[in-house]
């Protein structure tokens, strides 16, 4: 589960000539490589863990076993078999993100790049059709990859990046099956609908900047299964798999004002306009969860998850003019993440959670670049529900995401010049408005 060691090509003209991502021929092809979103809440890579539901308010700790509501229709399919009425779950999450990049060293000038993030949308809709006692059907609607960063034009960095930006939305439908009194297992399908949007400033030799953009977006499918385990009535522990989604982005690449010198040199490569075809992976992940009441008002949560960064860090990147296919790379590592969580009980009708989670980074301080600025992250969140009625149910979490310095030192040679710095101030809010019905 660790990196993998690749360089390995793909297809029947893999062996015909080689991309080099150096210097100017080949910075059109380095682009596509390096175009992979970066979500701006993100979890240990790009995937998110909030996803308007009440678990914001755990940090997630607990979501494969918690089985509470609707919500479990995609936190674990098998989860629904403890839900005894059909239900749904509507959860609408804001966020505000800020980034700002401190330079200790380049080589072309230019500001700090302000704030990268900013304010982001965010919500799902989970809902659960009881059909007997033991069988249960359920549909999310939402994402779990989603968000952007945004440089200033003229900042030091615009060789690298000036925008990287994914927009996912998914339809997840599941069912459920009660075997026994302590097993259940559940299944279910991924359809993903992904938008990439990169932007990256082209040096000129003489003359302003040249840019170079991706704007595509493709449908990806997957599945998703989960089991749940009931050996008392106080605990429960859950494992959740969700599958790889496979995208392919054809006829990417615009290139717009790059000069006569360098359009001479892109030509003679076989490199123009929207000739690139880009394909990575949205990587299959494991979360495994534990839920246990300590006393009719204290209950206890965790949850271990295994994230297969390094699939998504094997990058394959076709010129069409040319027929040349290479796969790219870019050694990143598998995350793992942890996270402890705590629901009490208050005064009828009131519950608190509070949780904590730690995600290792995937990319190393000589790996990252502002398109990918990925580091380390904690987050810790906490939460209120109110249960207005036996049917209906309010919730108001707010989680904190801190996510590193995401130190880099990188040197791309002429084209992109030296970067090294630091992200002085990195990190995300969160706030979840949650609406529980049973029907």
């Amino acid at each position: 589960m660790g990196k993998r060691s690749t360089g390995a090509k793909r297809g029947p003209a893999a062996g015909r000539g080689r991309l080099r991502p150096r210097a100017w021929l080949g910075l059109p092809c380095l682009a596509a490589a390096l175009l992979l979103p970066v979500a701006h809440p993100r979890a240990g890579g790009f995937i998110l863990y909030e996803m308007g539901t009440t678990d914001l308010g755990t940090a997630s700790a607990g979501r494969a076993a918690i089985a509470k509501d609707a919500s479990t229709a995609f936190g674990n399919p098998a989860g629904m078999t403890r839900l005894d009425k059909s239900q749904i779950l509507v959860g609408v999450q804001p966020a505000y993100g800020i980034s700002h990049f401190d330079k200790s060293g380049d080589s072309r000038g230019g500001g700090n790049g302000g704030n990268a993030q900013g304010f982001a949308p965010g919500g799902a809709l989970y809902g659960v059709y009881s059909a007997t006692p033991d069988l249960k059907f359920g549909l999310s609607l939402g994402s779990y990859l989603a968000g952007s960063l945004q440089y200033q034009d003229n900042w030091s960095g615009r060789f690298y990046a000036t925008k990287s930006e994914i927009l996912t939305f998914g339809a997840f439908p599941t069912a459920a099956y009660r075997i026994n009194r302590w097993l259940s297992v559940g299944v279910g399908a991924q359809i993903l609908y992904g938008k990439v949007d990169y932007k990256t400033a082209v040096p000129n030799v003489t003359g302003g900047d040249g840019n170079f953009q991706v704007d595509q977006s493709d449908v990806g499918y997957g599945g998703m299964a989960g089991v749940l385990l009931e050996p008392t009535k106080t605990t429960r522990f859950g494992v959740t798999y969700t599958s790889q989604v496979d995208f392919k982005l054809k006829d990417t690449g615009q290139l717009t004002g790059a000069g006569p010198i360098l359009t001479t040199l892109l030509q003679r490569r076989g490199i123009g306009s929207k000739n690139i075809d880009l394909s990575f992976t949205v990587p299959q992940q494991v979360m495994a969860s534990v839920y246990h009441e300590l006393t009719d008002r204290l209950a206890v949560m965790a949850n271990v998850d295994w994230q297969d960064w390094s699939q998504f860090g094997e990058v394959e990147v076709e010129v069409n003019s040319s027929g040349q296919r290479r796969t790219e790379n870019l050694n990143y590592d598998d995350t793992w993440g942890f996270a402890l969580g705590a629901q009490y009980k208050l005064s009828d009708p009131w519950t608190w959670s509070v949780g904590f989670a730690y995600d290792t980074s995937p990319l190393s301080h000589s790996q990252r670049t502002p398109a990918i600025p990925l580091d380390r992250q904690w987050r810790a969140g906490t939460g209120l529900e109110y249960r207005l009625s036996p049917k209906l149910s309010l919730g108001l979490a707010y989680e904190y995401l801190n996510l590193g310095d995401a130190s880099m030192s990188r040197d791309r040679g002429p084209a992109a010049g030296k970067l090294d710095g630091k992200y002085s101030t990195n990190e995300a809010h969160f706030v979840d408005f949650t609406i529980s019905y049973k029907f």
